[in-house]
């Protein structure tokens, strides 16, 4: 409560704040222990941006005289003494007749709901036309009980409250932090992805309390980006209740409860990796894409996110970690092989990775569309260099643990190098402007032919992404890669042999870089053209009827 003094003094006065006066007065720990809104004194007048008059009535403890004070906020007020005042303080708004939003129960619900529900003080809605008063807030924390007195339908109930989610949490994690900096905090993982994941503006979305006063959902500091699936809260004990945004932006206190919940989180997350496999492949499926945005983000937890990394791959079923893929190398193998695309299936039929299984050699199948920057960002893993299955000048020969089918590959007949040398020479001269190069493959064994970038060149995969997003104009031309032993590169090569310039190795050529083309996901380079060569191709290989079948 005030006396006439201080109402003239504090509500009298604008921009001269009694809360600041106040925390003057005090010294040792009672300053230090004591946090109050209020340091600019213009606080108390945000009312009449809603109203055209306002009413103090308040008595001082130990006083009998009360006093009302009331003003329309143009500059003049009043104060006289008021009879029947309790100790303490009222204040009454009159609002303005457009105002009348504020009158509405739901709306003041709303914002107490989202400004004070856990508050230690209740807030009370007074009941109109003989209804009861009604409580607004929970007045309670649940965040600052003890875990033990919390059950699991307590926590999944302030979940839905807190994320506005309908599923249930994943994962629960309630902490409190303590030492440097001192803060509370309860946060979920959820089972379902949230809508706006993959929202291109990648907020957080922890609210922020002080003290248990809400103060912003928007905190850009407080969380990781690559994190923002998480939902919950942090209440923190070492912010001012009157901090701003842009104070929050350049705080050392965020920053330090920054660091502790990532690695809070990521040492969970780790625990539930080991202990639950299976679901954690859920959770992976669901949110790896934007766990591994930390790659490129957060070097100083990258070894950490790096043991959180599942992957598809082309030899096993499942999903393994880059440990597993390193301790599975063969002998010979110094490189982490990896290809990228948008579906693993396709991917793991891809003729650029037939010699790779030949030989044992696992390949990475990476889907996900921020696999082709982490990789470039990242480099390499335990001295372990990643590389492209899709690029050229990789020795596969080099690598000791020949599987069975490359025994099988050896008996199937392989063009001569005179006659292999003569339609290679013939390809280049078909497809001159429209590949780098001609070249033996040694990761063919099924398919015909394949298309590879040359080895200082962008990833096949990146390349198209960055032409898609207009980053790149044009793309650099590819490596037209042929398999000596399929039956069709044999007999072409025969035929070159006797005659390279025939109109049908032309075609040849051009229909087998429109295949790699197509299997690279990509139309072939002039449709109508294709189309008339497979028509001509068909047409020489289909005999008349009662005739034996000609060659191609």
């Amino acid at each position: 409560g005030m006396n006439r003094a201080d109402l003239i003094e504090n509500l009298g006065t604008i921009a001269r704040s009694g809360t600041a006066a106040f925390l003057g007065r005090l010294t040792g720990d009672a300053a230090k222990d004591l946090s109050l809104i209020g340091q600019f004194g213009v606080g108390f007048y945000s009312a009449f941006m809603v109203a055209d008059r306002v009413e103090v009535v308040t008595r001082r403890a130990g006083e009998e005289a009360a006093w009302r004070w009331v003003s329309d906020g143009k500059g003049e007020f009043t104060v006289r003494e008021a009879e029947g005042a309790s100790r303490g303080t009222t204040v009454t708004v009159h609002l303005c007749a457009d105002e009348g939003e504020f009158l509405d129960p739901q709306r003041l619900r709303a914002i107490v709901k989202r400004y004070s529900d856990h508050i230690a003080f209740p807030v009370v809605l007074a009941g109109r036309d003989g209804a009861k008063d009604e409580v607004l807030n929970s007045a309670s924390a649940l965040w600052a009980r003890p875990k033990a007195d919390i059950t699991a339908d307590q926590y999944r109930e302030f979940y839905h409250h807190a994320a506005h989610a309908f599923d249930d949490p994943w994962l629960v994690l309630h902490n409190r932090g303590e030492g440097v900096v001192e803060y509370a905090s309860l946060l979920f993982v959820p089972t379902e992805k949230p809508f706006d994941l993959f929202d291109p503006e990648r907020k957080t979305r922890i609210k922020l309390y002080v003290r248990r006063v809400f103060i912003t959902d928007d905190c850009e500091g407080l969380m990781p980006a690559y994190l923002r699936f998480v939902r919950g809260i942090v209440d923190s004990q070492d912010l001012p209740l009157n901090i701003s945004r842009e104070m929050l932006q350049h705080n050392p206190v965020v920053a330090k409860i920054r660091a502790s919940l990532t690695g809070r989180i990521l040492g969970e997350l780790a625990k539930k990796a080991e202990g639950d496999a299976e679901s954690y492949a859920r959770f992976w499926n669901d949110f790896g894409a934007v766990l591994k945005e930390g790659l490129i983000e957060d070097a100083g937890n990258r070894d950490k996110l790096f043991d959180l990394c599942r992957f598809k791959n082309s030899r096993r079923e499942g999903l393994i970690r880059l440990a597993d893929y390193v301790e599975a190398m063969p002998e010979g193998q110094d490189a982490i092989f990896f290809i990228a695309g948008e579906d693993a299936d396709l991917l793991r039929r891809s003729p650029q990775i037939e010699g790779f299984r030949a030989h044992g050699v696992e390949v990475l199948l990476l889907d996900d569309p921020v696999d082709d920057f982490w990789i470039s960002a990242v480099g390499s893993y335990k001295d372990k260099p990643f590389r492209s299955a899709t690029k050229g000048g990789i020795d596969l020969g080099k690598i000791r643990a020949p599987a069975e089918p490359i025994a099988d590959r050896e008996r199937r007949p392989e063009a001569e190098p005179g006659e292999l040398g003569a339609l290679i020479a013939a390809f280049k001269e078909a497809l001159k402007g429209e590949v780098k190069d001609v070249r033996v493959s040694q990761r063919l064994t099924e398919s015909p032919v394949c298309l590879v970038a040359d080895d200082r060149d962008l990833d096949l995969h990146l390349t198209r992404v960055l032409k898609q997003h207009r980053q790149i104009a044009t793309e650099a031309a590819r490596i037209l890669e042929i398999n000596p032993r399929h039956e069709i590169i044999v007999q072409l090569a025969r035929l070159a042999q006797g005659a390279p310039s025939r109109p049908e190795i032309e075609d040849a050529a051009h229909l087998l870089w429109d295949q790699a083309r197509i299997l690279e996901g990509e139309p072939p380079a002039d449709p109508g053209a294709f189309s008339a060569r497979l028509a001509r191709m068909l047409a020489r290989c289909l005999a008349p009827i009662g005739e034996p079948p000609r060659p191609c």
